[in-house]
């Protein structure tokens, strides 16, 4: 399991000590991981509950009607949960650290789209959060 401070710099070089900017790069790469398994156990399995219906704004109709696609889309959360939990356990540091930040370009791209084409607090719910941590990272 990385532990903070294992991090590479952006030669890929591990820390040799702890920072604090470690800690918080690591915490935020957990909350993200934490907060697509959530998006995924909502789309996959929830989409037709109030909860789900009420997080996306649907009807029970369309929630009906789209629950395919969302257990879809779904699956698709729990793949960047999965990449950015890989990264938190792999063993090598330069590799984890390019781990966490493919996945969390991912999830800053993702967000983008998801801004443009259903709602705009998707770039705040997913990108604002995914930059954050790539500027954790970057500044080890």
């Amino acid at each position: 399991m990385i532990q903070p401070g294992r991090w590479p710099d952006l030669t890929g070089a591990p820390l040799n000590k702890a920072t604090p900017m470690s800690v918080i790069a690591t915490i935020l790469v957990a909350l993200i991981a934490l907060l697509h398994l959530y998006i995924m156990v909502l789309e996959m399995f929830l989409w037709t509950t109030p909860r789900a219906r009420k997080a996306f704004g649907l009807t029970p109709e369309l929630a009906a009607q789209t629950k395919a696609l969302a257990a879809n889309q779904g699956l698709y959360n729990g793949f960047l949960a999965a990449g950015l939990i890989w990264s938190l356990l792999y063993p090598l540091p330069g590799f984890a650290w390019q781990l966490a930040m493919f996945f969390l370009a991912c999830v800053a791209v993702a967000g983008i789209f998801g801004a443009v084409t259903a709602s705009r607090k998707i770039v705040f719910i997913q990108t604002v959060p995914a930059v954050l941590a790539m500027l954790a990272l970057m500044f080890v």
